[in-house]
């Protein structure tokens, strides 16, 4: 909508300029130097309008960590005296 407005605004002012714009003295150079600058102001406006902005940067993640490496031992049990009495299996991971 904003680019619409902006066009429409930008096209209606070249149209007034190129309708009431009187030919200019060779005496003068003020209004020569008044049409520059107004063509260039009009030119903002229309390339500010056209322009399109910029695309946003591509978004960058870590990479996951590896999954931790586990595996299944038999562990000694021992008893309150520091005797084994047997084992277990426990989970081992790095």
């Amino acid at each position: 909508m904003r680019k619409t407005l902006a066009m429409t605004l930008a096209a209606s002012a070249i149209g007034t300029l190129a309708f009431s714009a009187a030919p200019a003295r060779a005496d003068s150079a003020g209004a020569a130097v008044a049409a520059g600058i107004g063509g260039f102001a009009l030119g903002a406006i229309a390339g500010g309008a056209l322009a399109q902005p910029a695309p946003p940067p591509p978004v960058y993640y870590a990479p996951p960590p590896p999954p931790p490496r586990c595996w299944i031992e038999r562990r000694p049990v021992f008893d309150e005296y520091g005797v084994e009495i047997g084992s277990r299996p426990r989970r081992i991971c790095e």
